[in-house]
């Protein structure tokens, strides 16, 4: 089974930076479908953005487009958000998410039930 692990999160201003990691025992992530999504106090989990790395399908979240990014290092053993311009309405434990692997998924969007292996998440908080 894999397990995702994220890290990265922690306290940042209004407008700053943060990038967040997700590996998952240090297995090549290639072609696999991968999430980021968070769940802020009291709210549902939501989508962030979701990247099928099959066909290189992206969606991102409306409030976030432009602002973050997924990106993936050379190994692809590690996908990162990267969160730009950050506002306290970014605060959530964010969780990364892995799906099915080698797959075309028209629509393509962040829809929980496709990703199978949840992390355990990281705190990320914007203070005003």
């Amino acid at each position: 089974q894999l397990q995702p692990v994220e890290s990265g999160g922690g306290v940042v201003q209004t407008g700053g930076s943060l990038r967040l990691s997700c590996t998952a025992s240090g297995i090549s992530l290639d072609r696999y479908e991968i999430g980021w999504f968070r769940q802020a106090p009291g709210k549902e989990r939501e989508g962030v953005v979701c990247k099928n790395y099959n066909d290189g399908s992206t969606y991102y979240e409306d409030s976030v487009d432009g602002r973050f990014a997924i990106r993936r290092d050379a190994s692809k053993t590690t996908v990162y958000l990267q969160m730009n311009d950050v506002s306290p309405d970014d605060t959530a434990v964010y969780y990364c998410a892995i799906g099915g692997r080698g797959n075309v998924v028209i629509p393509w969007n962040c829809r929980q039930g496709q990703f199978h292996f949840w992390g355990q998440g990281t705190q990320v908080t914007v203070s005003s």
